[in-house]
């Protein structure tokens, strides 16, 4: 299985010292940044919003096994019964109806160890489209949204300590 930092140098327009030099910086600096904004500004936005439909049936499919994996695997004690609210989110995002602030909300509560091990199964998910472009736009997006994830996962377990 790829690792987190490299799932995220293969997937996003940041070398491996500055990931880890993102995943060290404080949630709000991360958001604030340029560098997060040019990676999010970089979406094709408009080719995710035409390939929603292509990204519900990955996310129909391949999720509820995600969700086990977590749930049985990783011990992560509130997971989803369905990939449903997944996809909606995504399209909410997308439609500018949902923003990360609420997505690191709605993560806050699984583990900080099993976020890290679970991104690269995640951006995995898309793996199997074919067209390439669509395929690595989606695994882009799933990996800039998980990069905003692990940064304040690894903050609120310092906060914690």
């Amino acid at each position: 299985m790829k690792s987190l930092i490299s799932t995220f140098t293969q997937n996003l327009d940041f070398s491996e010292t500055e990931i880890e030099s993102i995943l060290a910086t404080p949630l709000n600096e991360v958001l604030n940044s340029p560098a997060l904004k040019k990676e999010l500004d970089s979406l094709d936005i408009n080719l995710l919003k035409k390939t929603l439909p292509t990204a519900g049936a990955v996310l129909a499919e391949h999720l509820p096994l995600f969700y086990d994996w977590l749930k049985n695997e990783l011990g992560v004690q509130r997971v989803p019964d369905s990939p449903d609210h997944t996809t909606k989110w995504v399209v909410g995002f997308l439609n500018n109806q949902e923003s990360i602030n609420h997505l690191v909300e709605l993560h806050r509560p699984v583990p900080h160890a099993a976020l890290e091990q679970a991104v690269p199964r995640l951006v995995g998910l898309f793996d199997g489209v074919e067209e390439e472009k669509v395929r690595q736009e989606w695994e882009k997006a799933v990996a800039a949204l998980c990069l905003v994830l692990v940064v304040d996962a690894r903050e609120q377990e310092k906060l914690a300590n």
